[in-house]
């Protein structure tokens, strides 16, 4: 009686069983990680939001203050604002497991492309939050309150506000991305430095359209988003051009070293050949 043959299992499967269960961990790790940050920040959501509403708070008129419409929004708005404090905060433990999972797999030079550009686009996007709170919101709230209409009192709800700054946050975060999407465009081919610079024209347009749909429905907000957008493609451009010409030399000169090893190992085998022939010559002369 012949025993039954035991399927064979796929080359591919225990490796990727491996990777999902990495993965799973990693995952584990940074919810945990996340969930540490945001019991230590509890004891001071309120206060996280009393820093958050200064901008608006500042430039309030005298006697005006924000409100809270819904019964649970006093503990609730403090909350989400902590939850996604905690988020941010996080974001380099997140950073650190992204790249511990996905190196094994990468070429050498594509690690060394790879790591620095994560590392800058978490802190452009940091950048972006800062640039936001401290030049765009005194801006924005300072022109909304000095532009309401007489006997209209400006008392901004407190969830409405945070999903207002939040939206702000996230917009202006994303924008200061644009030098990274700009070298990874050239980096992988997609487009030249001169091509970009061709279309500068319809990039200014489609920044301040960009501007329009992730910012209020003000000029004012539109603006502040679109010329930094500007502004970071042209450095993400230069940055671009300077790795590019990088990358040119180190070519030319991995070549000219190759070109010279090839030149140094055929002169070693001429050497060897003629070598060689002297010996024939003389083995031939001795058994003369």
């Amino acid at each position: 009686m012949t025993r039954p043959e035991k399927p064979a299992m796929p080359d591919r499967e225990l490796p990727l069983v491996a990777h999902l269960v990495e993965l799973r961990t990693r995952l584990m790790k940074i919810l945990v990680s996340i969930l540490i940050i945001l019991i230590a920040l509890l004891p001071v959501s309120n206060d996280l939001y009393t820093f958050l509403a200064y901008p608006l708070m500042s430039v309030l008129p005298k006697g005006a203050s924000m409100i809270a419409t819904e019964v649970a929004s006093p503990f609730l708005t403090p909350f989400k604002l902590t939850l996604i404090a905690a988020v941010f905060l996080s974001v380099p433990v997140l950073l650190y497991h992204l790249w511990a999972f996905i190196a094994p797999g990468l070429y050498r030079h594509e690690r060394r492309l790879a790591l620095p550009l994560l590392v800058s686009s978490v802190l452009l996007f940091y950048c972006g939050m800062a640039f936001c709170y401290f030049v765009v919101f005194p801006l924005v709230f300072g022109f909304f309150t000095t532009t309401a209409p007489i006997g209209v009192t400006v008392m901004t709800d407190i969830a409405k506000y945070l999903d207002f700054v939040l939206t702000l946050f996230f917009a202006f975060g994303v924008v200061f991305e644009v030098p990274i999407a700009t070298i990874l465009l050239v980096q992988t081919g997609m487009v030249t430095p001169e091509d970009l610079a061709a279309k500068r024209p319809y990039i200014i347009v489609a920044a301040f359209i960009i501007g329009m749909l992730l910012t209020p429905p003000d000029i004012f907000s539109q603006t502040l988003l679109a010329v930094p957008m500007i502004i970071l493609f042209e450095i993400g451009l230069l940055v671009s051009r300077w790795m590019r010409r990088n990358v040119e030399t180190f070519a030319e000169a991995a070549d000219a070293e190759a070109a010279e090893m090839s030149a140094a190992e055929a002169a070693a085998d001429d050497f060897d050949a003629d070598f060689k022939r002297a010996m024939d010559d003389e083995d031939k002369l001795n058994k003369q």
